[in-house]
């Protein structure tokens, strides 16, 4: 019996040279229909139902198993993403942040991508960063910029250590005020379009997302704010999941077949209790690897980066 499974997690897939910040990091749509018939020719694609299967029945996956998971809502998904899929007769499962969706307002992570797209040089971005800190130092009692830098810079997979300690300040470590501050300072600073308009044209709307439900594809949780629920308080982690249900029934989500897609992979276990409680079915990291589809590791399924696999 096989319970293996390699779920791809794709965020951005547009054609970049077209589109406002060709250097955000993301994925060709040429790249991603050349990634698809490299899959097709090593793997056979299952729905996420067939995941559910396999957890809640014991179901085997075929030993060559691949699932396609989509985060953070973007309009790429409907415009490129979606028609491909529908085209080749590929199931798909989407998670998108409802607060961003309802309220067409820019989601601070996604306000870093495009200041990070925008930036021509890292060590400007990054001397203007340590400014920010600068400035709001005595009102927020922040430590020193070369404390931030040695407690959060590391070379990542895809990033630079500068860009690593950049998301790492500005997602997670700094107090959430200041963080909101400091990012809104760079986001006026580099993206002159401002928020509306980026939101407006980074987002699907919920009668989009409603059209891909009704055709067939899977809509799960990716909370509503898009927080670190992991670092959350009982009380926030249930708020931010029951805000998220409120706009899984709008859809016409079942209650009964839930998945949620951790935002930033961030969760812990009164979180996975919460969602146990609710009737959710499965969790997806960040975490890189294959998804072993077992009651014990419901909530615990890792995913693979795009990247891992040949675009072209």
């Amino acid at each position: 019996m096989n319970n293996k499974c390699t779920v791809v997690m794709y965020h951005y897939v547009r054609d970049l040279e077209k589109s406002r910040y060709p250097a955000i990091k993301g994925l060709r749509t040429r790249e991603f229909r050349a990634q698809l018939d490299v899959l097709s020719k090593n793997f056979q694609f299952v729905a996420i139902e067939d995941l559910i299967r396999s957890v809640r029945e014991d179901v085997s996956l075929p030993s060559n198993a691949v699932h396609l998971s989509f985060d953070d809502g973007y309009r790429d998904h409907f415009d490129t993403v979606f028609p491909i899929l529908q085209q080749k007769g590929i199931p798909g499962s989407f998670f998108p942040p409802s607060g961003a969706v309802l309220e067409r307002k820019a989601l601070d992570v996604n306000k870093i991508h495009f200041v990070l797209a925008a930036a021509s040089s890292t060590e400007r971005l990054l001397k203007e960063v340590f400014q920010c800190l600068d400035s709001y130092r005595e009102r927020y009692t922040l430590l020193s910029n070369e404390h931030y830098f040695s407690k959060l810079a590391a070379q990542g997979q895809f990033d630079s250590r500068e860009i690593i300690f950049i998301k790492r300040l500005l997602q997670n470590e700094l107090e959430l005020e200041v963080r909101q501050r400091i990012v809104n300072d760079l986001f006026i600073r580099y993206i002159p379009e401002g928020e509306d308009v980026l939101a407006e044209e980074l987002y699907m709307t919920l009668d989009q997302i409603k059209t891909m439900h009704r055709s067939g594809m899977f809509i799960g949780s990716h909370g509503y704010q898009h927080l670190w629920l992991g670092l959350q308080a009982p009380d926030v982690q249930k708020r931010e999941i029951d805000r998220a249900d409120a706009f899984l029934d709008e859809v016409g989500v079942r209650s009964d077949g839930r998945v949620i897609a951790y935002p930033y992979g961030s969760y812990n276990s009164g979180l996975i209790q919460l969602l146990t409680d609710k009737g959710y079915c499965l969790g997806l990291t960040s975490e890189q690897g294959d998804a072993v589809c077992t009651k014990e590791n419901a909530f615990l399924l890792k995913r693979r980066d795009t990247n891992e696999f040949a675009k072209t």
